[in-house]
């Protein structure tokens, strides 16, 4: 196909191929394209692909511009439509996306709130779950902590009856009466105290102290006038706690209480060797290696990894000694040949004595006697464990026990008792605290008589012994001999007193013998403190300044002091500023002196008495004849109404020397 164009001067031969016409202008370039030689205009053709149809010649002229006008326009109408087109459609895809992307946004963030809130509600369960489960393990952790107290308070009752039951056998014979009546007192005061009593820890029983003062009403009136005697006691008991007596056991000094426990850890100990009368050869070797067995196990075991740690050492080894015995049928002296344990329970029986006033004169003294010594014994061992426990109780309430306590046994016919220190240390001792060891102890001991006889009749007695040697050894105050040489003398005299008397006697007496030389002791040395200070005031005066207590221990020191034929002047003033008026001795004695002061024609004149002392005067009345000097009375304005205080003030503010502003301000004080 040939193809002519007028302005070209040479025809190019063109092959079939697509072509097009990329430009006129000679600068244009083509990679194919070859200029003729001969050209005037060199036309440089490339060729791109194209439609087969062969393209419309282009129109030259007015209507070529017209037609490349109208096609620029609708090009570049093309191309706004498809730029405009291309831009909603950008658009919208924008907005499409940007709503995918907040839907989705949308959708994270309910996704996130669910997976929150499953979250909350797993973590809610979780915690309740672990609170639960942290609930469940302390409530039985709890239960567990109760369960293994109790256990241990019921394992120290036990170990208390096996001490006990020995004893209140040995106190039977020594009252005159059946072992049957021993225990039944052991188990009806231990049961009654420990129910009842103001400190757990103490246990009570069938008491040496209290069998050695009705042992002689036994003897001579029968066992009908000892269960008289115990109610009546109890009674007594009972009024004291009542009127709150049990108070005044603070009294008794400390070295009273050292000489009572000592005193009784060596009545205990001689007690204990009455296991070993009677006994000769290979029974006695063997007796002393068990006690001795017996001591070093409850020594040893609380020190062995292998010991159960909540039960007692001395429960282990009065059962290990037992056991040793019976397996090994070792002959030696048990429970049962010192008496039989076995009866019944006990029964409601009142006393057949007459009821007369005869029978009221014969027991009245011992029921005394023993109400005194069981009150005694029973607060200086409660005051004993309160320190070991750190718990300090009441005083009256323990003695309304221990009266309730001897009258059931009064009523049910057992002997009676008080609170036993021995038992009562080996309690505390054994992790005994609350009423559980004390009521476990008295249940243990009926069923011992009841139905265990068997058992603990064969239990040797030298396991028992060496139980109470132990704790002889542990109560004694074994620093007492170092501290004589510490303490002042009267308080080692007293105990060393205390402690004799208790061996030799008894518990009571030695008691007031420790409390009465106490008393005397302190009374002596506040005797010494009084003094007397002289100077002179005026021409007509003199000051006698009286230093220390007046009473019946310094009386005669205060007499040697003052003496009116010594005085130059005629007027004394005795000053008691720095002194006090404490009994009638000293009223006496003030009397005496004013009325040697008036012989020798001089006056003794009273200044600065507390009102006390003021008051111990006024109700002497005639006992005492002296001149007293009235302290002012210095009124506070809050005690005045507005009258006296109105007067006080004009009173005040009419005095010449004080200024206006002072009267001001006397006025702004009493009348704001």
């Amino acid at each position: 196909m040939r193809l002519v164009r007028a302005r070209l001067v040479r025809v190019c031969d063109w092959s079939a191929r697509d072509w097009s016409v990329c430009a006129t202008s000679p600068r244009a370039t083509g990679p194919r394209a070859r200029p003729p030689r001969d050209a005037r205009v060199v036309f440089k053709v490339t060729f791109a692909p194209c439609d087969k149809k062969r393209p419309r010649p282009r129109a030259t002229g007015r209507a070529g511009d017209a037609r490349g006008d109208a096609r620029r326009r609708r090009a570049t109408a093309t191309r706004a439509m498809t730029t405009t087109t291309a831009t909603a459609t950008a658009t919208a895809a924008a907005t499409a996306t940007r709503r995918v992307a907040s839907a989705r946004t949308a959708t994270r963030v309910v996704v996130g709130a669910r997976d929150r809130r499953l979250g909350a509600t797993r973590a809610t369960a979780t915690a309740r779950a672990t609170a639960t489960a942290r609930a469940t393990a302390r409530d039985g952790r709890e239960i567990a902590d109760v369960a293994r107290e109790a256990a241990t308070q019921a394992l120290s009752g036990i170990t208390v009856s096996l001490a006990m039951v020995p004893e209140s056998l040995a106190f039977t014979f020594v009252a005159g009466t059946t072992p049957i009546v021993g225990l039944h007192a052991a188990a009806l005061m231990g049961l009654c105290t420990a129910a009842l009593g103001a400190q757990p820890g103490v246990i009570s029983g069938a008491a040496g102290a209290t069998a050695v003062v009705i042992a002689p009403l036994v003897a001579s009136h029968g066992v009908e006038y000892l269960f008289a005697c115990v109610a009546l006691a109890g009674a007594a008991q009972a009024a004291c706690g009542a009127l709150r007596l049990g108070k005044f056991i603070r009294l008794v000094p400390q070295p009273c209480m050292i000489g009572f426990v000592n005193g009784l850890a060596i009545v205990i100990g001689k007690s204990q060797l009455e296991t070993f009368v009677g006994l000769t050869g290979t029974t006695l070797a063997t007796t002393i290696g068990l006690t001795a067995f017996t001591m070093a196990l409850i020594k040893l075991l609380p020190r062995a990894s292998f010991a159960p740690k909540g039960v007692p050492a001395p429960l282990l080894a009065i059962a290990s000694c037992a056991t040793l015995t019976n397996v090994m049928k070792i002959a030696t002296k048990t429970v049962g040949d010192v008496a039989p344990v076995s009866g019944a329970l006990p029964s409601f029986h009142i006393p057949n004595v007459p009821a007369s006033l005869e029978t009221l004169a014969v027991i009245a003294p011992y029921a005394l006697s023993v109400a005194a010594v069981g009150l005694i014994e029973t607060l200086l061992t409660q005051q004993l464990v309160d320190d070991i426990t750190e718990r300090r109780t009441a005083t009256h309430t323990e003695c309304i026990a221990q009266g309730v306590g001897n009258m059931v046994n009064g009523a049910f016919g057992a002997m009676g008792g008080c609170a036993m220190i021995g038992q009562s240390m080996i309690n505390v001792n054994s992790g005994g605290r609350t009423r559980v060891a004390g009521i476990t102890c008295a249940l243990a001991i009926l069923s011992y008589v009841t139905f265990g006889a068997s058992f603990i009749e064969r239990i040797p007695m030298a396991a028992l012994t060496g139980t109470m040697l132990c704790l002889v050894f542990d109560i004694f105050d074994w620093t007492s001999f170092s501290r004589v040489k510490k303490i002042p003398k009267t308080d080692a005299v007293v105990l060393l007193l205390v402690t004799g008397v208790t061996v030799v006697t008894n518990l009571a007496v030695a008691v007031f013998a420790g409390v009465v030389l106490s008393a005397l002791g302190f009374a002596w040395k506040s005797s010494q403190r009084i003094d007397v200070v002289r100077s002179r005031t005026s021409s007509s005066e003199t000051l006698c300044e009286l230093y220390g207590p007046l009473f019946f221990g310094s009386v005669q020191s205060f007499a040697d002091k003052l003496d009116p034929r010594d005085e130059e002047l005629d007027r004394v003033v005795l000053d008691f500023a720095h002194s006090k008026v404490w009994d009638s001795s000293a009223l006496v004695a003030i009397d005496e002196l004013a009325e040697k002061y008036r012989n020798c024609g001089k006056t003794l004149t009273l200044r600065h008495l507390s009102p006390d002392c003021a008051k111990l005067l006024k109700k002497g009345g005639d006992l005492v004849e002296v001149d007293v000097d009235t302290d002012p009375v210095y009124a506070v304005a809050a005690n005045l109404d507005a009258e006296t205080l109105s007067a006080v003030t004009k009173t005040l503010g009419g005095r010449k020397g004080l200024s206006l502003a002072e009267e001001n301000a006397l006025k702004r004080q009493y009348l704001r």
